[in-house]
């Protein structure tokens, strides 16, 4: 039954194609630097374009802004996750991967995000520049893939995949999360995660570049509630939720924080 469920919902986005769905953000992003083939290292400004040229190994990296003015995306030209997303909000999480804990390491880093082709990186405060962080992160991503390391040694989150014990009404949102909406989001250097629904709420986490974006509220409400209700009747109202160690993580964060500035 979710099987037909599911192929009735396909054909009912294709025919939808018509009416592109985006998200109520600013300005879509754009690329503004990229780092070409030479093996010196030099940063070159290019005479009025407001784009900077960074030249490290034979690595091609461009980093692209995303709706949140505190995150950075990074893409090395090659697969990151390949699938799926990997989100480490503090340096605490980033034990599993070795490229994490470099651009932990960064001063100014608070949070990283793995994509399938992209890292998020994310400052800790909008007055923190940004040229110090992405001269020492591109550096950074450099260094790892040409080291050939593994991205992870941990489990990569597909939590929106349709299983076979998912109801009809479960199904389809997934379907809608996979099909429309995340690969939008992930556009913007984020992610959305399936984490349940009940009495006509759909809960939702929001991660990578949608942490603490000023416009994550207009896109959850405006953009991914809208377009739920549209195709499944039965939701209600669209949620975010933190899990209970994201939480913490927050908390332990805050406090140090602000003893540092103490």
């Amino acid at each position: 039954m979710a099987a037909h469920v599911r192929w009735g919902l396909q054909r009912l986005l294709r025919a939808r194609n018509t009416a592109h769905f985006r998200f109520p953000v600013k300005t879509r992003s754009s690329y503004h630097s990229q780092c070409s083939t030479q093996i010196s290292r030099r940063v070159q400004p290019r005479l009025g374009t407001g784009t900077t040229l960074f030249s490290i190994r034979h690595l091609s990296i461009q980093t692209q802004d995303t709706p949140n003015p505190r995150s950075l995306k990074f893409l090395p030209g090659k697969p990151v996750l390949g699938s799926g997303t990997l989100d480490f909000p503090t340096p605490s999480t980033a034990g599993s991967s070795s490229l994490a804990r470099d651009l932990f390491e960064i001063e100014g880093v608070k949070s990283v995000f793995f994509g399938p082709d992209f890292i998020t990186v994310t400052k800790t405060d909008e007055d923190v520049e940004w040229t110090g962080i992405k001269r020492h992160a591109l550096e950074a991503i450099a260094n790892f893939f040409e080291s050939g390391d593994p991205i992870t040694i941990g489990a990569v989150h597909n939590e929106s995949s349709i299983s076979e014990d998912d109801d009809d009404i479960v199904s389809m949102i997934k379907e809608l999360l996979d099909t429309r909406i995340r690969p939008t989001v992930q556009e913007d250097g984020g992610d959305v995660i399936f984490k349940g629904f009940e009495d006509g709420t759909v809960k939702l986490k929001l991660v990578g570049s949608c942490t603490g974006c000023p416009s994550s509220t207009v896109t959850l409400k405006n953009g991914i509630q809208n377009m739920m209700q549209f195709y499944i009747p039965e939701v209600d109202n669209v949620e975010q939720v933190e899990d209970e160690v994201d939480e913490i993580n927050a908390k332990v964060f805050s406090d140090l924080e602000r003893k540092l500035q103490e």
